[in-house]
């Protein structure tokens, strides 16, 4: 995986968001290097998907800075994010349940990346995503006839396919069997190798341990600790941030 000392791809600075009165994410700041995983944990409810939505351009901030490259994207909408090289899975899995796995995918090399593709060179394209997901022999199947483990392999199949830089993934590893989970640590190992920035929401902590060069902490909208998983994981402040939660 990435060093953790690389210059930045995706730097965050000062990001606040507020809804009315409720303050979800306060003064965030983080980077992830290229081929760095960077884990985002802390307790049910702290702020860490409503970060990853700030990130993803789904909502736009109160005040602070993202940079992607060293470009500002901070007021681009998502779809130009995507195209900037940034792109998520969600933690409740959805597609059209009709359309096949291929299609699915078809749909993101055809209009995610904001390049023109030939609907047979996406076709070829999206397969090529799907063997990588091991689920070619899979590719005809609907999407609502797939199982669960399937339906996130899909998933991130279509946001491979718009060719991310930067990768945010929101609990993909959840609810996922052991020999599952070991799977799927190993596809994420596998896109931290090509050189992708992954900033991983998880509450699997064999999944962050095996996974992470980095973890940042979050409770209440805000950031408690920051460094190597191990260290993080026995620092009292996060300990009672768990204990005094909700189940993490």
């Amino acid at each position: 995986m990435g060093d953790a000392n690389m210059a930045a791809l995706l730097e965050v600075e000062g990001l606040t968001k507020s809804f009315g009165g409720l303050v979800a994410v306060n003064n965030m700041s983080l980077s992830v290097a290229p081929g760095e995983v960077l884990g985002l944990i802390g307790p049910n409810g702290s702020g860490k998907t409503t970060l990853l939505n700030l990130i993803a351009g789904a909502i736009r901030p109160s005040s602070g800075s993202i940079r992607m490259a060293g470009e500002d994207v901070t007021r681009l909408p998502n779809h130009a994010r995507v195209r900037k090289h940034i792109n998520r899975t969600f933690q409740l899995v959805h597609a059209p349940p009709n359309m096949p796995a291929i299609g699915t995918v078809m749909a993101a090399v055809l209009y995610g990346s904001g390049e023109r593709v030939r609907y047979k060179d996406a076709g070829y394209e999206a397969a090529g995503w799907l063997g990588e997901m091991n689920l070619l022999t899979k590719a005809d199947r609907r999407f609502d006839q797939l199982t669960y483990i399937e339906q996130k392999r899909v998933e991130l199949a279509r946001a491979l396919a718009t060719r991310p830089r930067v990768l945010l993934l929101d609990e993909w590893l959840s609810g996922l069997s052991p020999s599952e989970l070991e799977g799927g640590i190993s596809v994420v190992w596998s896109l931290a190798a090509k050189g992708i920035a992954v900033i991983l929401v998880e509450h699997v902590m064999t999944a962050v341990r095996a996974l992470c060069n980095r973890v940042v902490v979050m409770n209440a909208g805000s950031k408690i600790a920051e460094g190597a998983p191990d260290a993080v994981l026995r620092d009292p402040e996060v300990i009672r941030a768990y204990l005094g939660g909700d189940d993490a």
